[in-house]
């Protein structure tokens, strides 16, 4: 078989944690497998390179310049694999470690969130053929012309994809502190049960809706290329959860998860002229500035007028205002409200199941907590609610669901 793992910052986060990759590493090797391995740099060494770019911004330079900043930020990752393989290598073991760019992996030009094109692979598999354990430096690339990238953030996850899916290796797995994909956060609800398998689409909503094992950008990836996705703890035995496609899963839940996300804020522009096009504008707007708007609900028009309420992330506010202030002559008012968060239901078996909602609402209802939003797809519901009320609501529902069964 051949094997892509991949190790987060905690995993690697000192030289002792490190020599316990590499006897994961070595474990798998033993058992017949070609083994390709993905860093991440050391716990808070990324925050502390980016505070070190940042040292030299002001007035005159408020940026640091992201070309250069993609050379800094991609030296972490480039000391855990040589850490890495040098620890393979006093156990015995013929390791080599890769660059992004030594990797093969081909990136566009946007510096400090590139996006993967493509990865040439003769390399990596001359080196198995050689019996080499691989490992690549994740979160980063290069553009043809040599340039140095980064993906942004998650980006080590989907080095790790990418280069299974390349490779089309038999799985990859991502491995981090915590044992798996739980049916909702274990800090909020002790009884939150570890899920063996999920689907894409599901893991796709959790991760989208609040769930933080793994960023959707590398599930996407996952599901497009067809890898079978394992996420586990570096520091347990433990089986951790698979992700793969619907029809691997024999017995769907009806729901499998509830996630939170208390990084939302809610946009009220109240009398807007009701005119055609105008919405179109205004989100036109927000997108050219790279605002990911959420949920959207516009009323009823009357008198020419309309309220539109959307919800974006808690830290793109103050940007938004800036765009919105363009269109100010439109509306009457606007609001903004960051005490929200979204709590939401995701479960493939919803789709052939009545009464999911009704039970949602009900769960709310008799815990006192009004919606101010709802917002659904095939195989989830979303509310906006007070975030003074989201812990008691994720609980609500998990027993709701029967999830801690």
């Amino acid at each position: 078989m051949l094997i892509v793992q991949k190790y987060g910052g905690t995993s690697v986060g000192t030289c002792e944690r490190i020599e316990n990759v590499a006897q994961r590493v070595i474990n798998a090797k033993e058992q017949g497998n070609q083994v390709v391995v993905v860093v991440s740099a050391m716990s808070g060494e990324t925050d502390k390179l980016v505070q070190f770019s940042q040292n030299f911004c002001h007035s005159s330079y408020p940026l640091p310049n992201p070309r250069e900043c993609d050379v800094i930020l991609s030296s972490g990752e480039q000391v855990t694999r040589a850490l890495l393989a040098i620890a393979l290598e006093s156990k015995g073991y013929k390791a080599i470690s890769l660059s992004g760019q030594e990797a093969g992996i081909v990136t566009d030009f946007m510096h400090t969130k590139a996006r993967i094109e493509k990865i040439h692979t003769q390399k990596i598999c001359t080196l198995l053929e050689q019996n080499y354990i691989v490992i690549v430096a994740g979160f980063q690339g290069a553009t043809l012309q040599g340039e140095i990238t980064t993906l942004g953030r998650g980006g080590s996850d989907l080095s790790a994809v990418a280069l299974a899916g390349a490779l089309r290796a038999d799985k990859c797995e991502i491995y981090t502190d915590v044992d798996g994909v739980y049916t909702t956060d274990p800090r909020i609800e002790p009884k939150a049960k570890k899920i063996d398998r999920i689907s894409y689409e599901e893991m796709l909503e959790l991760a989208s809706m609040g769930a933080k094992v793994l960023l959707n950008r590398s599930v996407e990836m996952a599901k497009k290329l067809n890898v079978n996705l394992i996420t586990r703890n570096s520091f347990s035995e433990n089986e951790g959860t698979l992700i793969t496609r619907e029809e691997n899963i024999m017995e769907q839940p009806i729901v499998s998860g509830i996630a939170l996300d208390k990084n939302q804020a809610r946009i009220s522009i109240i009398d807007l002229n009701d005119e055609p096009g105008i919405a179109a504008k205004i989100f036109e707007s927000l997108s050219k500035v790279s605002i990911n708007v959420d949920m959207i609900v516009q009323t009823i028009g009357r008198d020419g007028k309309t309220d539109l309420d959307f919800t974006i992330p808690k830290t793109e506010v103050t940007q938004a205002q800036q765009v919105l202030q363009d269109f100010s002559h439109l509306f009457e008012k606007l609001e903004y409200d960051c005490n929200i968060a979204k709590v939401s239901i995701v479960g493939v078996g919803m789709k052939s199941h009545s009464g999911v909602a009704s039970l949602c609402f009900k769960a709310m209802a008799q815990e006192n907590i009004n919606i101010m939003m709802i917002g659904t797809s095939e195989i989830k519901i979303s509310m906006i609610i007070e975030d003074r009320h989201a812990q008691k609501a994720v609980r609500a529902l998990h027993a709701t669901y029967q999830l801690d069964q």
